[in-house]
């Protein structure tokens, strides 16, 4: 932490304003933001992914990128420990590391960001400064006007990032088309996912409540399949010797910084993901309280009038009803 403290006021400034990750004050809802901004703007886009990118980074590169930015003999000697830290396996074996920073470590992220400011930020802006971009640590997007430009530039980064030593899965690296209402024709990429968001044509509803059709952000698959996974692992149902308080209590925060996340631009996508809460509450109350017991749609009014007057309690209700005025 201490050498973060010394290395981030060092370095903060030369960052491009376009690159979020792990930056004060930015973040990756912001990046969204601004990608989903320029998708109605451009017609195409490159999406970019660097395969293992932590794990890949080059300690040489990684020491002339930091001697860039400070010469304090004390900040680059433990950098230099940091880097070559052998890593412990399950077994108890160390391993030297060759390449890669420590993951978890307070720096790691600052050396990463560091890394490829240099990688992509600066070498964008020294050949293609005509070109928008958001970037939140490898993750990032390009916008063009035309397909032919977004082709030009994949072929040039691609020497570009094996000069850095890096890899980039062409799976995961591909041009779209961010069709909406006003673009005709088709491509065969038509959404890309971005930070845990897919970006794809959604249909939605302007101020004067007519529908058309734009390019959007909402909750991935991975995202959502990630969500369902740790609900099932909460056990909800069962917890009969618990108040809806409680339930409130225990799991309500991690409710709510996913629905605040995924619910700034499309909050109807969330609908399919966060309605199976509901019937596992009106599970739990079919076991909790006797008077309920085998009437499932009485208990199904019974959650939904405590929705109404409490919307606070779990943050889908907020969303569906506080918001919605029901």
């Amino acid at each position: 932490m201490v050498v973060k403290r010394y290395l981030e006021p060092e370095v903060e400034p030369h960052f491009h304003p376009d690159s979020y990750g792990y930056r004060p004050g930015t973040s990756a809802r912001e990046a969204g933001g601004q990608a989903r901004e320029r998708c109605w703007r451009d017609d195409w886009g490159l999406d970019l992914d660097i395969q293992g990118f932590v794990d890949n980074i080059d300690h040489e590169l990684m020491r002339r990128a930091v001697r860039k930015h400070t010469d304090c003999p004390w900040v680059l000697l433990s950098i230099e420990r940091w880097l070559k830290a052998p890593v412990q396996m399950p077994d108890g074996a160390l391993v030297n590391r060759e390449k890669g920073t420590p993951q978890g470590g307070v720096v790691s992220p600052l050396l990463a960001n560091l890394f490829l400011h240099y990688t992509f930020d600066v070498w964008r802006q020294r050949h293609h400064p005509d070109i928008p971009f958001e970037r939140y640590a490898d993750d990032a997007v390009c916008h063009w006007r035309s397909a032919d430009q977004a082709q030009r530039l994949r072929q040039a980064l691609e020497p570009r990032v094996a000069a850095c030593r890096l890899e980039w899965p062409p799976q995961k690296t591909q041009i779209v088309y961010c069709k909406d209402e006003d673009r005709r024709g088709t491509y065969p990429n038509e959404r890309f996912d971005c930070l845990g968001s897919t970006f794809r044509p959604r249909r939605s509803k302007n101020r004067w409540g007519k529908y058309f059709v734009n390019c959007s952000p909402a909750a991935s698959a991975e995202a959502t399949r990630d969500f369902r996974r740790e609900r099932r692992r909460w056990h909800l149902h069962t917890r009969s010797d618990k108040s809806l308080e409680d339930l409130s209590r225990m799991f309500n925060p991690g409710l709510r910084g996913w629905v605040n996340y995924y619910s700034r631009y499309y909050k109807s996508a969330l609908y399919p993901t966060c309605q199976p809460m509901d019937r596992i509450l009106v599970r739990w109350a079919l076991r909790k309280y006797k008077r309920l017991w085998g009437h499932q749609r009485r208990a199904a009014h019974w959650l939904r009038r405590i929705a109404r007057r409490q919307p606070e309690l779990f943050a889908h209700w907020h969303l569906w009803y506080a918001a919605a005025g029901r």
